[in-house]
């Protein structure tokens, strides 16, 4: 697998993951656009899948469900910045995207724009808006989260037509006890419960903590307290594997050194209809990576199965029909470079004996 030299950012992605996802997206005019894509214009996904060395898996049929492939746009950050959203979706459709999951409606610097016109550019791109994170609460209470001001984030997500609208932000909110979790738990069925009264689903993005044990009881699992305190009707999940991953790194063995194994893939095949969104982000195996056990790397340049993994998803009921796969790598030294060989790996990808 690949290895890189690691940054500042590598050392502690999940840290600068929580900390630098605000204000995330907006518009920028775009004079120079073309030329700051210019001559970096790849190919598009179908081609690259064909001549990548990762592409030989086989005749089959594909893993990836065809029209479900999307991307957090968190990931793109550093172009819609600079370029506007309209260069940037222009690049997606032409590597295979279909979908996009955004990370906020603004981006401060390159000025406001309305959420009509920024469904607008994603429709007219031919790309279909999946989702978006939001915050889950705050201190302030002007502050634009799901605590604070509900109705606010649900009527921008009804105005931009998500069939999703969750948060990254984990169940910390009264500590890391079972209760405290329990509390989370039914303020996220609340969030759930009005988003489904408007025809959407309530959804949450993990990190690896979630996979951590409860501070008063050494023996629970924090996320199994999340699936079991939620209404699986009202609250959803969005799993991100890669952090998944670095959970089972982390939390297989509980505080006391009894062992606690479990694999991310066994959550979903348990209870498959939870989870609608997935983010698809990979990593290498390096056990020097301390504490997570993973670096970062684009997709189909790591060390988790995505065959194995996007395979079994399939197989579940309607699961070819009823899961979203959203690229991501939270700091790609070239983004748009990131999206490209991610969609080509994903694309390449085809079932064992078909």
């Amino acid at each position: 697998m690949s290895r890189t030299r690691r940054t500042e950012a590598d050392r502690d992605p999940e840290l600068v993951h929580r900390l630098s996802r605000r204000n995330m997206l907006g518009v920028a005019a775009g004079a120079t656009a073309a030329a700051l894509l210019g001559a970096a214009a790849p190919a598009t996904a179908a081609t690259e899948a064909t001549a990548a060395p990762h592409g030989g898996h086989g005749h089959g049929r594909p893993v990836l469900p065809p029209g479900r492939l999307g991307i957090q746009l968190y990931s793109l950050r550093d172009k819609v910045s600079t370029l506007g959203f309209a260069p940037v979706f222009a690049e997606l459709r032409k590597y295979g995207y279909d979908e996009v999951e955004y990370a906020g409606y603004e981006q401060g610097s390159a000025g406001p724009i309305s959420l009509a016109q920024l469904k607008r550019l994603t429709r007219d791109h031919g790309l279909r808006p999946i989702g978006s994170h939001v915050g889950y609460y705050s201190t302030d209470p002007a502050a634009y989260t799901f605590a604070q001001n509900l109705d606010r984030v649900l009527d921008d997500a009804a105005a931009l037509g998500l069939p999703h609208i969750g948060t990254a932000s984990g169940p910390w909110r009264y500590g890391s006890t079972v209760d405290g979790w329990k509390r989370c738990a039914e303020e996220f069925n609340r969030f759930g419960a009005a988003a489904r009264k408007r025809g959407m689903k309530f959804y949450q993005h993990n990190h690896s903590e979630e996979f951590s044990f409860a501070s008063d009881r050494p023996d629970v699992r924090l996320y199994d307290v999340l699936l079991a305190e939620t209404d699986p009707d009202l609250v959803h999940l969005e799993m991100d594997v890669f952090w998944a991953y670095v959970g089972q790194y982390r939390y297989s063995v509980r505080p006391d050194g009894a062992p606690a194994p479990f694999d991310p893939l066994d959550y979903v095949l348990a209870q498959p209809h939870r989870y609608p969104l997935f983010h698809v982000k990979d990593g290498d195996r390096d056990d020097s990576a301390v504490p997570y056990g993973y670096r970062m790397t684009d997709v189909g340049d790591g060390d988790i199965d995505y065959r194995r993994f996007i395979s079994a998803v399939d197989r579940t009921r309607h699961g070819r029909h009823a899961h979203h796969w959203q690229t991501e790598r939270d700091n790609p030294v070239d983004s748009l470079g990131f999206a490209r060989r991610s969609s080509a790996h994903l694309h390449s990808l085809r079932e064992k004996g078909r």
